[in-house]
Order: C-alpha cells, then structure tokens, then sequence
C-alpha cells in the first residue's frame, strides 16, 4: 500500500465543498489517479485522525487550453474523492 502522503494530493475548499463540509460533514480531496476507494479512506483516517464513513470518486477531464498561435494544449486529467466523516471534523485554516 501507499504512503498516505502519496494518495492525496491536496484538500480542495471551494464554494461548494465549504456547503458540504457545514450540512453533511463531507470533505473533498484531490488524490492520486491510482488510489482505490478503500486506500483513500485509510489515508484520511492516518493524516487526519477522524473516522470516515464512505468514500465517492469522481474521474475529472483536463481542460483544453489555447496557447499561443492558436495551437491547443491541455491539462491532466486528475482524481477527486468527497469522503464523508462519521466521527469528528478537519482543520482546515
């Protein structure tokens, strides 16, 4: 198994996920595109000493980008999981 470090990557805050975080207790997480449900909820639980109650993925597509001369490029694809906690809550700020 992975190092927890190495599954997420980063803890994601927009305007949405701030709304999770207040009526459901779900926390939104980018994470490695390799990381199955089961690692990321052990990962959650060792870094952030809470207990997690489900995990759900979401495979998200890169954006095109247009560089210069009209030519496309475009960003990579990454992995974001919504994992709902049972027990306790992250310290975000």
């Amino acid at each position: 198994m992975k190092d927890a470090y190495q599954i997420i990557h980063t803890i994601l805050v927009p305007e949405k996920g701030t709304e999770l975080v207040d009526e459901h207790n779900q926390y939104s997480f980018k994470v490695n595109k390799d990381a199955n449900k089961f690692e990321i909820g052990l990962a959650v639980e060792e870094l952030f000493d809470v207990k997690v109650s489900a995990v759900n993925t979401m495979n998200r597509k890169g954006k095109r980008k247009r560089q210069r001369q009209a030519k496309y490029g475009k960003r990579p694809d990454w992995k974001k999981a919504v994992v709902t906690l049972s027990e306790g809550e992250i310290d975000i700020l």
